[in-house]
């Protein structure tokens, strides 16, 4: 629980910015009008997630706070008596005797599996536990809290009490929406539950997983003094109306055989209904949607409309414009968003005019056969409304020629399959709708310039070989042995960071990292003596999985620094971080100035405690609902991964000294052997799925740093593979910053994959910059890559030049 008179002026700034928006981040899902209730009351309290909260997931994902609000903790701040202390009990019992089972399965799968321990159950949840409790709790009203948790390292499954409810819960749920007049089903989980089962209940939330608040963020909502207002950024269905994905959990190679349909695209060109589309969120008021304006202005497309609030609450609405595109070379989804705008708050009978636009030359599909983004001839309907079910035409914009937007050239290698393909769609153009002409001679055609100089400075080029190396290479000991040596000497100068950048050669200045991506991850409380700075006990482990523990986490934890016990009479210091929403949550605020706050809160905290790059935000696609990182990706829609992801920036970067690192670049939608699993996917789903929002958000705010993925593409991993960060990242999309990979270290991929782990040299051949956390493995390859001629001394000098920019940019 917080204790509000110990925290700093910033953190109570922090949390009180962070309060305001949290509701707008929830999703309320089905409503019957019983809510919200007009003051507290006895409320009957049940679920797993009352008094088990998660506020964010596991992994680089956790926060160390000072606080975290229960939801039984902020329902009792705001005044609700609570009654089901006993159910509370006996599940505590139950949920016990399966997690003792739950670690010893664990441990005798990691055997089986010939695999290290710690490794093979990093990211691994134990299901929620089936339990047979009396519901005899009484109340004015009921809650039922599920909540699910899933982290780095391992995926999620369709088995019950994970993507699925159990028995129990289902059971529970429906008998407590039957007993009780006004009842909620809140959902405080990161990904997609299967509701199928409990449907008919009346209110259901997504309150998701919000950070330090979500306790006292329920109790806002639930007393109406906030209002949901968020909207779905991935399609909630039953599981099994998912795509099929045969080889997602193949070890070594998984094909994207979808295509381009993913998300809500597969569903609209399947007609599969989905238990909520993307897009959708109701509200405790109601609104309603003028016709919409749609004016052309050369490339650029303004749609303009009126929102009434028409209920009884203040409350905000998004409003969102689709794109229907024409087949015909290429076959398109059903539609594609392409703008989105949030009203401001609107009091009843209040109305604002919302206005988006979209340059529709954005909108270009891309044509394997020609290397080229191009927009076919026909008629393009620009669709507007509350959803991806719910929206109308408002005009067709005609194209009478097939025009060329930008020529580029195939760089990601060839997959063994071909893309699946959607039935054709009507093409009747709708009736009573203006039809607006696209002038061909608006669009310019843009041919990408591939060969480009490349900078090194003249300090640089002085370096001998040896000294270039050491500056692509993350700051390692030397000396080091053993475990230690792999995972890199981390956090030297700020406790808890995950690295840094070199430091050995005279004159360079280096970059010290932190972790995210829901706020800054630091060791929470430390010491210092004269071996240097120790984060105390287990403070820098998440209070999630504290009751995790075992031998061999303890193990790790000392090994990495953490578990020292201070000297007498040693200062102990903080690093009290603020954890925001989780990704996903973020996304659905469908706010980017709200997230941009966020991105200032995270922004502040880094110059605080000398932070110049944040490992964050993440913005891979919800490919699939099984991907245990999920939370803290965005979205299955690219164009909402990649504005939140340049609102964050904006936010984080606006402070000085302080840059993002986008990842996890690219293809990275599943955690099973990500180091060593190989995704093939075609050129042309790359392009528009995977790779869009990272498009989106370099051409908006320029992160300082991107961040490789694990994975191999199409046969080469990301780190080594040219074409993504040379030809694509820096050529087409005019990146400027550094590229980094992900945390590469011995031991850490499936020693059974048939694919080997990224190498230095050919990353650095690649144009990557620097090598993470960095051996002295790592620095030896990186030199006999040179001595053989693998990678030149002037692309490694390129590198070093644009590392060596950087840490001077940030550390002025």
């Amino acid at each position: 629980m917080k204790n509000t008179t110990a925290m700093a002026e910033y953190e109570a700034r922090h949390i009180e910015t962070l309060r305001k928006g949290l509701a707008g981040c929830t999703v309320l899902l089905k409503k019957d009008g019983s809510f919200p209730l007009e003051k507290p009351c006895t409320l009957a309290a049940y679920g797993s997630g009352v008094r088990r909260t998660i506020r964010g997931g596991t992994g680089s994902g956790e926060v160390n706070s000072r606080y975290s609000v229960t939801v039984e903790e902020g329902l009792r701040e705001a005044g609700f008596t609570l009654t089901g202390a006993e159910w509370h009990s006996g599940y505590e019992q139950a949920r016990e005797k399966a997690h003792k089972a739950f670690l010893k399965q664990l441990k005798k799968d990691a055997k089986a599996a010939k695999q290290n321990f710690i490794l093979f159950g990093m990211g691994k949840v134990m299901p929620e536990p089936e339990y047979a409790l009396p519901l005899n709790a009484e109340g004015d009203a009921a809650i039922y809290v599920v909540s699910r948790i899933s982290g780095e390292g391992n995926d999620r499954t369709p088995q019950k009490g994970d993507i699925k409810l159990t028995d129990s819960e289902v059971r529970d749920i429906l008998a407590l929406d039957k007993k009780f007049v006004r009842f909620m089903l809140v959902l405080n989980v990161g990904g997609v539950v299967d509701l199928t089962p409990v449907m008919s209940v009346r209110n259901i939330l997504l309150l998701s997983q919000l950070g330090v608040e979500t306790g006292c963020a329920l109790a806002d909502i639930l007393l109406g003094k906030a209002n949901p207002s968020g909207k779905l950024t991935t399609t909630w269905a039953a599981f099994e109306d998912y795509p099929e994905m045969p080889d997602f959990e193949d070890r070594n190679d998984t094909r994207y055989r979808e295509g381009i349909y993913v998300g809500y695209r597969y569903f609209d060109a399947f007609g599969k209904k989905p238990l909520f589309p993307f897009g959708y969120g109701l509200s405790y008021t109601d609104f309603r949607m003028g016709a919409a304006a749609v004016e052309v202005n050369g490339t650029q497309i303004t749609v303009r409309t009126d929102v009434e609030n028409i209920g009884h609450t203040a409350g905000r609405q998004v409003v969102q414009v689709y794109l229907s595109k024409p087949a015909g070379k290429l076959d398109q989804p059903k539609q594609e968003l392409c703008a989105f705008a949030k009203t401001r708050e609107l009091a009843p009978a209040e109305c604002e005019t919302v206005s988006c636009s979209f340059d529709i030359a954005g909108m270009a599909a891309y044509d394997e056969g020609t290397s080229a983004y191009i927009l076919e001839a026909g008629d393009y309907i620009v669709r507007v409304g509350a959803d991806s079910a719910d929206n109308t035409p408002a005009a067709v914009l005609h194209l009478g020629e097939t025009v060329t937007v930008l020529q580029a050239k195939n760089v990601l290698g060839s997959v063994d399959f071909a893309d699946m393909t959607a039935p054709a769609a009507p093409t009747a153009r709708p009736a009573e709708v203006p039809v607006l002409e696209l002038s061909p001679t608006a669009f310019a055609t843009h041919t990408v310039e591939y060969d480009r100089a490349e900078e090194i400075l003249p300090e640089v080029d002085a370096l001998t070989k040896e000294e270039a190396a050491l500056l692509l290479i993350g700051n390692f000991d030397p000396n080091a042995k053993g475990f230690a040596s792999m995972v890199g000497s981390a956090g030297r100068r700020v406790c808890g960071a995950a690295g840094e950048s070199c430091d050995k050669v005279k004159g360079f200045p280096s970059l010290i990292m932190a972790d995210g991506p829901a706020g800054l991850r630091l060791a929470k409380e430390y010491f210092e003596d004269e071996k240097g700075i120790h984060a105390v006990g287990n403070a820098q482990l998440p209070d999630s999985i504290q009751d995790m523990l075992s031998g061999p986490m303890k193990l790790l934890m000392r090994l990495t620094g953490g578990g020292r016990k201070p000297k007498a009479g040693c200062e102990i210091k903080t690093q009290y971080c603020t954890a925001i929403p989780i990704g996903t949550a973020l996304a659905q605020s469908f706010d980017p100035a709200f997230v941009e706050q966020c991105g200032d809160i995270v922004g502040g905290e880094m110059e605080r405690f000398g932070v110049q790059l944040w490992l964050a935000p993440a913005l891979n696609i919800h490919r699939s609902i099984r991907c245990g990182r999920n939370f803290e990706y965005y979205s299955e829609d690219p164009l909402v991964s990649g504005k939140i992801a340049a609102a964050m920036t904006r936010g984080v970067q606006a402070h000085k000294g302080c840059g993002t690192t986008i990842k996890h670049y690219a293809a990275n939608n599943k955690e099973y052997n990500r180091n060593r699993n190989n995704s093939i996917v075609s050129e042309r789903a790359m392009r528009e799925i995977y790779l869009k929002g990272f498009c989106i958000c370099v051409r908006e705010s320029q992160p300082k740093a991107v961040m490789t993925s694990y994975n191999l593409l199409n046969g080469t991993h990301t780190a080594e593979n040219r074409g993504l960060i040379e030809d694509i990242l820096r050529a087409e999309y005019g990146y400027q910053g550094i590229v980094m990979t992900d945390w590469v270290t011995a031991m850490a991929g499936d020693s059974r994959s048939i694919h080997r782990d990224s190498q230095a040299q050919l990353v650095a051949a690649a144009g990557g910059d620097l090598f993470m956390p960095g051996n002295k493995g790592d620095y030896e390859n990186l030199l006999q890559g040179i001595a053989n001629g693998v990678v030149s001394l002037t692309q490694v000098k390129i590198n070093a030049t644009r590392v060596v920019k950087m840490a001077r940019e940030l550390t002025k």
